[in-house]
């Protein structure tokens, strides 16, 4: 049984093609970008670049897509083999920090570029390396019970947060999980219909809002 059928007859075969062949750079491999792999492959995506130079550390089993026997690997390598393990999607792998040096090889025209990385720098690189060579992009981010998910046109890099690691916040799963469901319905609708939606999501107030 095609383990795709419910969303093909949801969203019909035209869509679910555009979702498998269209390219994403993924730009970090941890609590946003870990996870907002496995959802979308689970829904019909399969080509994926994932950048990130982290290794898999004992507490990011909490928030991030994977386990004990991941522990010591590189981020980008676990995630690789959940995947084809989970769905059979192949996803390429750069395990090395994003620079500005490298940044013209790494992200490329033609692909969609989502930002979940969890710091200023980085963010800011890929917001502005993006706005001056017209790429698409998308950014998911996380401040304790709330999230945000804007894409680049208006969006601004926070102020970074001094000794902020905001997957130690008590309900961290739960914003992020959201984050990354809503997330992925909006790089679904802009392939679908071009139309770039912002959210904003507050745990506290169970509050989701266009913006």
């Amino acid at each position: 049984m095609d383990t795709l059928i419910h969303e093909e007859k949801y969203r019909g075969k035209a869509l679910l093609k555009k979702m498998a062949e269209q390219e994403f750079i993924i730009c970090g491999a941890g609590a946003i970008g870990s996870n907002l792999v496995e959802n979308m492959a689970r829904q019909g995506f399969k080509k994926f670049t994932v950048i990130d130079i982290d290794r898999v550390d004992d507490h990011n089993r909490h928030t991030q897509a994977f386990g004990r026997r991941d522990i010591g690997q590189l981020k980008v390598s676990a995630l690789k083999s959940r995947i084809y393990d989970q769905m059979g999607v192949n996803i390429e792998t750069v395990s090395r920090k994003l620079e500005e040096f490298s940044v013209k090889k790494d992200l490329t025209k033609g692909s969609i570029v989502v930002d979940g990385f969890d710091n200023g720098e980085s963010r800011k690189l890929v917001t502005e390396y993006c706005q001056a060579n017209s790429l698409v992009c998308l950014h998911v981010g996380l401040y304790k019970d709330y999230a945000e998910i804007h894409w680049n046109e208006g969006y601004r890099v926070p102020t970074p947060v001094k000794g902020l690691d905001v997957c130690e916040y008590p309900l961290a799963r739960n914003i992020i999980l959201m984050a990354v469901a809503i997330a992925t319905e909006v790089l679904i609708r802009y392939l679908d219909t071009k139309v770039q939606e912002n959210y904003s999501i507050s745990l506290g107030d169970f509050h989701v809002e266009k913006i």
